[in-house]
């Protein structure tokens, strides 16, 4: 049975970052892998990565077809082609631990969805915290953001089971929008509560800006809409449990840029854990 995974990489001028997150996949355990690298700016990466001595028979290059396009408009390029029976997602600037897809294909012999706990770093790799460690443990769609409380980015899922398209038309919050099609058809998922995702925290970064931004809170109060109308078919309690993290996730939001002027360098994460908890005693 093909355990292929399919990596999707949105790239608009990542020249700067690339080669780093391509290495972490060249250096997965799990060799069974095709590497999307789908350019939003026009940029020929194939070429790059051979000048770079990282080019590989199982990289994909495609276009988005334009340039600035977007990370959701590239990735559905991808997602339209795809024929493996697994896929993930990989930003431009992250990196994989050298045991995700390992650890993942593994569990996903029993499960549609895995997440993993996150290592979220600096630009140059330093370590600032974790989410989401502990046991591993299955978990519902009301329950995976209070474990998952920052980037939904770190999923991988089984196509057969499952599968979406991102959301053009959503200036944030699109890797949670694209989870909740997820489940429409998986019932749960499986949270590995090692850190085998290096998500790379940026200056203006969405979750780690100066500024609230009104796209961070209009996509929130969108997928609130959404959740409420019933577009994702889910359960009342799976519907109460994302609606009650949204609820304290927008609140964060609106308080963050205060938060962050009082405390300089403070992350949204390290932000809205505490609310999360207060709400939950």
């Amino acid at each position: 049975m093909s355990q292929t995974v399919a990596i999707i990489t949105p790239a608009y001028k990542a020249q700067s970052t690339l080669t780093t997150t391509v290495r972490s996949v060249l250096d997965q355990t799990h060799d069974d892998w095709q590497h999307w690298i789908i350019a939003d700016d026009g940029f020929d990466y194939g070429a790059f990565l051979h000048e770079q001595g990282l080019n590989d028979p199982r990289q994909r290059f495609l276009s988005s077809g334009g340039a600035g396009r977007g990370a959701s408009a590239t990735r559905n390029v991808a997602l339209e082609q795809l024929e493996t029976p697994y896929a993930a997602i990989l930003d431009a600037d992250d990196r994989l631990k050298p045991e995700k897809l390992e650890r993942a294909v593994a569990a996903l012999a029993d499960f549609g969805i895995v997440t993993t706990a996150l290592d979220v770093m600096t630009e140059d790799f330093r370590h600032l915290r974790h989410v989401g460690t502990g046991a591993d443990r299955v978990l519902t769609p009301g329950e995976h953001k209070w474990v998952n409380l920052s980037m939904d980015a770190m999923v991988v899922w089984d196509r057969r089971r499952g599968d979406g398209r991102f959301d053009p038309e959503m200036s944030n919050m699109t890797d949670l929008e694209f989870l909740l099609q997820l489940y429409r058809t998986i019932p749960e998922s499986f949270h590995i509560g090692t850190p085998l995702h290096d998500y790379i925290k940026r200056e203006g970064s969405m979750s780690n800006a100066r500024d609230v931004t009104a796209g961070m809170i209009d996509s929130k109060e969108e997928i609130h809409r959404r959740l409420l109308g019933g577009h994702y078919g889910l359960s009342e309690e799976d519907v109460a449990g994302l609606v009650g993290f949204l609820n304290v996730s927008i609140a964060a939001e609106a308080a963050y840029g205060a938060a962050l002027a009082a405390r300089p360098g403070l992350l949204f994460e390290d932000h809205i854990e505490p609310m999360l908890a207060q709400t939950r005693q």
